[in-house]
């Protein structure tokens, strides 16, 4: 057995020994489509993250976490998903253009929920942007993934990177590619990228809203429009035909 086989089974084994169906069904009721998790309490599988990440520090190199992060995250389980980001930020100083596009493919062969999406987002994908590596354009082709989370992503990372002062010009031309999406989860994210635009520069992202009221999902409007007083939201109600 190679060595991402056993600690695959170290992983796999702690959250076994851990697994409580209580925390699952107190988590579950975050996630309307089902949550395939052990239901392991947060602060024990961060503390052990940290200890696997010090016991590990000579052992893994990045080609390594990213392998461990495919094996992790290809089993769909809630813990390890998180495993896989907590891992690979670690060697967030030896980032490429490679290493985005193949933690990319991580949502679509696993990850199948909002919260592991977001986190990935936060913690692992803004990285890229704020040091360079990539631009909010090389986002585009993730516009047309099959894959709902791998598309809900790129507003969740502009959120993140806005938030840090990145400009919104170039990220509003990567989300116009996402207004007419169907998937609520993804709707969400748009939502609530336009409402941190609107916090801080309401004129654009009032004129962006304008634009898009009569073509795009209602929770775009509905989280976008947040924030607003009932008279201001009321400029972006569809219009009737």
């Amino acid at each position: 057995m190679n060595k991402l086989k056993l600690k695959h089974k170290e992983v796999v084994d702690f959250y076994t020994k851990n697994a409580d169906e209580n925390v699952v069904k107190k988590l579950s009721r975050y996630f309307k489509e089902g949550l395939d998790a052990y239901g392991v309490d947060k602060d024990t599988f961060l503390a052990q993250g940290k200890k696997w990440l010090s016991e590990w520090e000579n052992d893994m190199t990045i080609e390594d976490y990213l392998d461990f992060g495919d094996m992790l995250v290809s089993t769909g389980k809630y813990e390890e998903a998180h495993c896989a980001t907590e891992f690979i930020i670690s060697k967030k100083d030896e980032f490429t253009h490679d290493t985005f596009d193949r933690i990319g493919k991580w949502l679509e062969n696993g990850i199948q929920n909002w919260a592991n999406t977001d986190v990935l987002c936060m913690s692992v994908l803004c990285e890229f942007v704020f040091n360079d590596i990539i631009q909010p354009k090389d986002f585009i082709n993730w516009t047309t993934s099959e894959s709902k989370w791998k598309r809900r992503a790129v507003p969740v990372t502009f959120v993140e990177t806005y938030k840090k002062g990145y400009k919104q010009e170039t990220i509003l031309s990567v989300i116009e590619h996402l207004m007419e999406d169907k998937e609520e989860d993804v709707q969400k994210g748009l939502g609530t990228l336009l409402r941190e635009i609107w916090k801080k520069q309401p004129e654009i992202a009032e004129e962006f809203l304008l634009k898009w009221k009569d073509k795009c999902g209602r929770k775009i409007i509905h989280y976008a429009t947040e924030k607003m007083d009932k008279e201001n939201k009321a400029k972006f109600k569809k219009t009737k035909k």
